[in-house]
């Protein structure tokens, strides 16, 4: 599976690290709520500093979006890549 990891600092000054961010191709139907679901996210985390500096994006998508829609996006990564 294919990821990219995002580093910026915050409203504080910390540096953050967001991790297990999965690329999709534009036309995937998971595309739109990934790129809306990071955008809420680093806002979030960029706007609340706190003493983490390393976030998971994968753990935050497994909470915010169903559990159906997790597993397809994961799975669907997975054929791809053992294509």
């Amino acid at each position: 599976m294919l990821y990219k990891s995002l580093e910026f600092k915050n409203l504080a000054g910390q540096k953050i690290k967001v991790i297990e961010i999965p690329v999709v191709e534009i036309n995937n139907p998971y595309y739109f709520t990934i790129q809306v679901r990071l955008q809420t996210f680093i806002s979030f985390i960029y706007n609340n500093p706190d003493e983490k500096s390393s976030y998971s994006f994968r753990e935050y998508l497994k909470r915010k979006i169903s559990w159906s829609d997790f597993r397809d996006l994961y799975s669907l990564k997975e054929i791809q890549n053992n294509a």
